[in-house]
């Protein structure tokens, strides 16, 4: 069973960083898309960027484009989304997922990130 954990999650104030984590265990391959979606309160969840198996394909979406960057390090089973000068409509629930590219085979259960001005 694979299972994807996140962390890194917590209150910041507008304008500060917070990069999140997310652990991959069990049998998994690395040729696989690195996903980080959200669901903000009373929105549905959407996508916020991509990483391919190799690192070497990104997606960002343009709402959090030039702020935030997903990366990877297959080595270590670890994907990472680095977020920068963060903004209150950044406050949601963030998941990692992996598999297919734009169709996850597998979630995380999600880290709350709140941001307050």
């Amino acid at each position: 069973q694979v299972q994807l954990v996140e962390s890194g999650g917590g209150l910041v104030q507008a304008g500060a960083s917070l990069r999140l984590s997310c652990t991959i265990s069990g049998r998994t391959f690395s040729m696989g898309t690195m996903a980080w979606y959200r669901r903000a309160p009373g929105k549905e969840r959407e996508l916020v960027s991509s990483v391919g198996w190799s690192g070497g394909y990104t997606h960002i979406e343009d709402s959090v484009k030039g702020r935030f960057s997903p990366s990877r390090d297959n080595a270590k089973n670890v994907g990472y989304l680095q977020m920068n000068d963060m903004k209150l409509e950044d406050t949601a629930v963030y998941y990692c997922a992996f598999g297919a590219a734009g169709a996850p085979d597998y979630w995380g259960q999600g880290t709350q990130v709140t941001v307050s001005s």
